[in-house]
């Protein structure tokens, strides 16, 4: 079976829902074991944490190797925020930086040392946002960047490891946050926003979670092994084509 994730043990964070849900849902049907780090959720296999403190995800990452060697990281968990500079107060920019930002250096951390051995893939999600100015994204995008530059500086400070580290930029995508985040703020107006909102990708819909799964599943394959420090944004050509 091509793009074959057999014996293959991942971590994915954020798995409990959204593009998460999803990518831990295809690493599975590959033939992976995954393992969710997530503040909520259940399952045999999930692992309440929060990827903000450090020493509850060493434990958690050293309780999960203690069982067969980590071979898959998917950095997922993060969290969104709109508002420009001025709309930005400093706790929302701590709690953006915390989650975004130190959730992946501290996931990251935490494997490196499992997968120094033996190799393994460490794919984070970025955004476009971390590459192009949204407007009133400010923070969100600032911590989207860092997502970037940490998946070029694992990469290439890892490769002798035969670790690989790539990253994925969705445009909007079709999840629970999205229709939440409509309700709240445009009651009455759901449909309306929601055509909107679709319309700012080129192609003329947002993505589906199962799509960034696809791709993740591909990164993660040893069909991608020569693959690494690099960026793929998914985003209905809405940064090469929104000129």
């Amino acid at each position: 079976m091509r793009y074959s994730l057999d014996n293959k043990i991942a971590i994915v964070t954020g798995g409990n829902s959204g593009i998460g849900r999803a990518i831990a849902e295809a690493l599975t049907e590959q033939g992976a074991t995954v393992h969710t780090l997530d503040l909520e959720g259940d399952g045999p296999r999930h692992h309440s944490c929060d990827v903000t403190q450090q020493r509850e995800v060493a434990a958690t990452v050293d309780r999960i190797a203690s069982a067969g060697p980590i071979d898959l990281l998917i950095n997922n968990a993060g969290i969104g925020f709109v508002g420009d500079l001025e709309q930005t107060t400093e706790a929302d920019l701590d709690r953006l930086y915390a989650v975004n930002v130190k959730g992946v250096y501290n996931c990251a951390l935490a494997c490196v040392k499992h997968m120094k051995e033996r190799g393994g893939v460490i794919l984070n999600m970025a955004s476009i946002a971390g590459t192009v100015g949204l407007a009133d994204r400010f923070a969100y995008s600032m911590t989207k960047g860092a997502v970037l530059s940490m998946t070029y500086s694992i990469a290439k400070d890892y490769l002798a490891y035969g670790i690989r580290c790539n990253s994925i930029s969705p445009a909007r995508v079709h999840t629970d946050f999205v229709d939440n985040f409509i309700a709240k703020n445009y009651p009455g107006r759901e449909q309306e926003m929601f055509a909107q909102l679709s319309a700012t990708q080129p192609i003329g819909r947002m993505g589906q979670p199962r799509e960034i799964a696809d791709l993740a599943v591909y990164l993660c394959s040893d069909e991608a092994s020569f693959i690494t420090g690099t960026d793929f944004p998914i985003d209905g050509g809405f940064i090469r084509l929104n000129s």
